[in-house]
């Protein structure tokens, strides 16, 4: 019976994304033709996290929300599922827009939502692609005085443990490159809520902590891969001693021996 209500579960949150994603290219056309272009990825993010909250009973809860309008900002978060998307559904600012790899924009409808919203795409494979399209969201970012939102993990980790795979480094070097401010967003572990390894679909809340930009001006290149260490370390110890795991109602199950590391 669990194991059924998660794949029901998993086949109605990937309507409502194509739903979602629907809605965006018509959105961001709008916002395109009335000059208001750094709303695309913001009316869509908002839309799915709506519906999804309506229909599935995940909520977000936002700790600090006040730094996401403080733009120009480089946000660096911790990568872990599918729930990733409602995070930034919820999180998402007006003129903030994501990097995503480039397979992504074969895929009909999200990929054309995510072509038509800006989204900056990462052709891993090809180093020198790859870092043209960063130097272009960099220039955005500086001259518009938008947001850039980069998962440093790479991956979804899909990890029951309070812990992040270790960090990329373009976010960090981009960040010293343009004197942008680095921005810490700590996401509770939401195998809780999602994992597909245990068939785990539950309703609940996530919990983002926002933590306070750190300025990057001083910050020279042969220091970027300390200071990428250093961030990571310490929304690790963020994720632990504050965030720690997302809060459920457990309709299906949790991951074995998470209540345990919960009271640990």
């Amino acid at each position: 019976m669990h194991s059924a209500l998660y794949y029901l579960r998993v086949v109605y949150s990937v309507v409502i994304l194509v739903i979602a994603a629907l809605y965006g290219v018509v959105a961001s056309m709008l916002c395109t033709i009335l000059n208001k272009s750094e709303y695309s990825q913001y009316v869509c993010a908002r839309f799915y996290y709506s519906v999804m909250k309506y229909f599935f009973g995940i909520d977000v809860k936002v700790i600090n929300e006040h730094y996401l309008r403080n733009l120009p900002f480089i946000a660096v978060s911790n990568h872990q599922s599918t729930l990733d998307i409602l995070m930034l559904g919820k999180c998402f600012p007006p003129g903030c827009t994501i990097t995503a790899k480039k397979s992504l924009s074969y895929i009909p409808v999200f990929g054309w939502f995510m072509i038509a919203s800006g989204t900056y795409f990462i052709e891993r494979t090809n180093r020198e692609k790859s870092v043209k399209t960063l130097n272009r969201g960099l220039q955005d970012v500086k001259d518009k005085k938008r947001g850039l939102w980069i998962f440093p993990e790479g991956t979804r980790s899909y990890t029951t443990d309070l812990t992040m795979l270790p960090f990329k480094k373009g976010a960090f070097h981009l960040a010293q490159q343009g004197g942008i401010p680095i921005l810490p967003i700590v996401v509770s572990n939401t195998s809780t809520l999602m994992s597909p390894k245990w068939g785990v679909f539950n309703r609940g809340c996530i919990t983002v902590k926002v933590l306070e930009p750190i300025p990057t001006e001083n910050l020279k290149p042969e220091d970027v891969s300390e200071f990428a260490e250093t961030v990571r370390e310490k929304m690790i110890k963020e994720l632990k001693e504050n965030v720690g795991y997302s809060d459920y109602v457990n309709d299906t199950s949790i991951p074995p021996g998470i209540e345990d590391k919960k009271t640990n």
